[in-house]
């Protein structure tokens, strides 16, 4: 009887021990945040292009542009710390991720990388968060930072109570000034040149709203072209407030579109995409995100437009190479 007790006993004990060894250690165990199998590593590096690389970050934003040996960055995804101790605010940040993926991409034979510029479109975590990660790199050389000043005190009571704005833009701005990186508040739409690309900043006016917004209201796109072929990366641009019914016009007819808040209902309005006729779209979404993005309702509205769409929770980093004359996109 004892000899069976015990053998009955081992059992338990083993899985209790296991109980025990995950809970210890699980707090070390990253999970995945997409399930994308195409990334950076499979792509041809040995030669200069004129591309732009969605980078597989989750639910947050991270895009680097590439012409002539030139490189941009546009936001730098969900960082991992937590500034203000939220439960709600814990998050798999992807910092790392993007620095990894800008020196694989853009680092030279010393594995160092020199940044045009880095655009920060809001002061959302999902999007500045990880800049700071990005500036402080030993590796990574920033000339110029471009984000407009984050103003509290036109900001609705939910986003300043319970979210990070204000304390992830000044993490940006005081890695900046730790760098010695000019910062640019007061952002330009002239068009510029940026190796084969012309680029134009969109959506920079100050919002005319008597109402507290949300900082997606105040979302920068950024507009890039080659010889006709067009892209447009709206950042968090949505149609909440119009931005989208009175950008279509200024941005006209595109190729490519980095579809606006991930994919939430507000974002992607039929007029929009209709005025702006893009063949391609990207989604950068993480798997099983709490947000439910894509919604039902923009993949409808994107799929009734004939767009073509790549997530990055399903594909990975998304990469778009273009000749001036087309758009492509690596198997």
């Amino acid at each position: 009887m004892m000899k069976r007790m015990i053998m009955l006993g081992l059992p338990v004990i083993l899985i209790m021990v296991l109980i025990v060894l995950f809970v210890y250690f699980m707090p070390n165990i990253k999970m995945s945040f997409s399930a994308g199998k195409h990334t950076v590593d499979a792509i041809d590096l040995s030669t200069h292009g004129d591309r732009i690389y969605f980078l597989n970050t989750g639910s947050a934003d991270a895009i680097l542009i590439e012409s002539e040996g030139k490189y941009a960055l546009v936001d730098g995804a969900e960082d991992s710390d937590n500034p203000r101790n939220f439960p709600e605010l814990i998050y798999d940040g992807t910092e790392d991720y993007v620095v990894d993926a800008i020196r694989k991409i853009a680092g030279d034979e010393n594995g160092k990388v020199v940044l045009e510029f880095i655009l920060g479109t809001h002061s959302h975590s999902d999007h500045i968060g990880g800049l700071d990660t990005v500036i402080l790199d030993d590796n990574i050389t920033v000339k110029t930072a471009y984000i407009e000043k984050y103003d509290e005190s036109k900001i609705n009571s939910h986003e300043i109570t319970a979210w990070d704005n204000k304390e992830v833009y000044e993490q940006m701005i005081s890695a900046c000034e730790k760098r010695n990186v000019p910062v640019i508040h007061d952002i330009s739409e002239e068009t510029f040149s940026f190796g084969n690309f012309t680029m134009k900043f969109c959506n920079t006016a100050e919002t005319q709203s008597t109402e507290p917004i949300g900082e997606n209201e105040n979302a920068i796109g950024l507009l890039v072209e080659k010889n006709g072929v067009r892209a447009f990366l709206a950042a968090d641009i949505n149609n909440l407030d119009g931005d989208e019914d009175r950008l279509a016009k200024e941005i006209g007819k595109i190729n490519l579109l980095k579809v606006g808040h991930h994919g939430s209902k507000s974002s992607s309005a039929s007029d929009f995409l209709e005025a702006t006729g893009a063949t391609y779209g990207v989604i950068c979404v993480g798997t099983g995100n709490s947000y439910g993005h894509p919604t039902d309702a923009a993949l409808g509205r994107l799929d009734d437009a004939g767009i073509t769409v790549y997530r990055t929770d399903t594909y990975g980093d998304v990469v778009f190479y273009t000749d001036g004359v087309t758009l492509s996109v690596p198997d």
